[in-house]
């Protein structure tokens, strides 16, 4: 065989091999099912739908969860801050940041269809991350879940031109499991997913709260107390709040709850000492800290903080030897 033949061969090898892998994509993101029609019992069907062109699934999946949460906002808007032009695409990474600079708390699910089911029974739209790719290609393309039906073991989504595309729930757990289940939601800040815990939604609310007034963290946080009363890190947020705030008592309310559930928390036992402190309890504040002292393991990030501390601690307990503590 001449070279010419050869390299004739390799092309014709190549250019089948491309059209194999193209017609096994399309049939992946085309297969049609029998109709479903539209039944607001099992699916969110006023989530906005923006079609997708090519490479732009992030930033129309994005816009798609934030207009549910009635953020007026388009694709072309949120792909400046959401689309990697050398990546011809976007990272999950960039869609959180991008939530949070809407003033949305974004919110990572666990890896697990249940957590995706109750949350859209709890009318949240699921942001998911798809491979649709084939032959060992990766295609990573993000979708908005929107219903699922049991009956017929069908997932609706808004994805790339499709405003309702059916997929057979095994279907979609093979393309979602290529990107290790990852899902989130989106919500008010003052509005915990229906699958949060205490400690989960303080720390997606700490990753917002730059974006967030004031007022907003709160209500927030106000939320979170009056659903999680008992979570170690709910009662830590609010009892710094309310200490930022020069609302000392509380704070000092918040941090010995906290202390209760769980003593050896650092922050907390550190936290309440300052309280203390500043409330001119100068010797149940020594007290604290030196316990906070006790708990402080080597090269510990809070170090610097528990003993500047007992230094003002000790100072202080010597001047005000025989004083009352009102916050006691």
């Amino acid at each position: 065989m001449s070279s010419t033949s050869s390299r004739s061969s390799s092309r014709l090898v190549v250019a089948a091999l491309s059209a194999l892998v193209g017609a096994t994509a399309l049939t992946g993101c085309t297969t049609r099912l029998p109709p479903l029609p539209e039944d607001p019992r099992r699916e969110l069907a006023s989530v906005p739908f923006f079609p997708q062109t090519i490479h732009q699934c992030g930033p129309a999946a994005l816009a798609t969860v934030l207009g549910a949460t009635g953020v007026t906002t388009t694709p072309e808007q949120l792909s400046p801050l959401v689309y990697i032009p050398g990546r011809r695409g976007s990272l999950q990474v960039e869609m959180l940041a991008a939530a949070r600079s809407q003033g949305r708390l974004p919110f990572v699910l666990e890896p697990r269809f249940a957590a995706l089911q109750a949350e859209l029974t709890a009318g949240n739209p699921v942001l998911v991350l798809q491979d649709l790719g084939a032959l060992g290609i990766r295609r990573w393309h993000f979708a908005v879940v929107v219903g699922f039906a049991p009956d017929q073991d069908v997932l609706i989504l808004r994805s790339g031109t499709e405003r309702r595309r059916l997929e057979r729930r095994e279907q979609f757990l093979r393309t979602w499991q290529a990107g290790d289940y990852w899902a989130a939601v989106l919500t008010h800040p003052n509005q915990p997913p229906a699958t949060a815990t205490g400690s989960s939604f303080i720390r997606a609310l700490a990753a917002t709260e730059r974006y967030l007034a004031p007022e907003s963290i709160s209500a927030a946080n106000a939320v979170a107390l009056a659903r999680w009363p008992a979570d170690p890190l709910v009662l830590l947020a609010n009892g710094n709040q309310a200490y930022a705030a020069g609302q000392l008592t509380t704070a000092i309310s918040r941090y010995r709850a906290l202390l209760a559930i769980e003593p050896t928390h650092l922050a907390g036992r550190n936290n309440l000492a300052s309280a203390l402190l500043d409330a001119g309890c100068p010797r149940q504040a020594l007290a604290q800290a030196e316990q906070a002292a006790s708990l402080l393991p080597t090269d510990s990030p809070l170090s610097a903080a528990v003993n500047d501390t007992l230094v003002k601690a000790r100072a202080a307990a010597p001047v005000a030897a025989t004083s009352t503590c009102s916050a006691e």
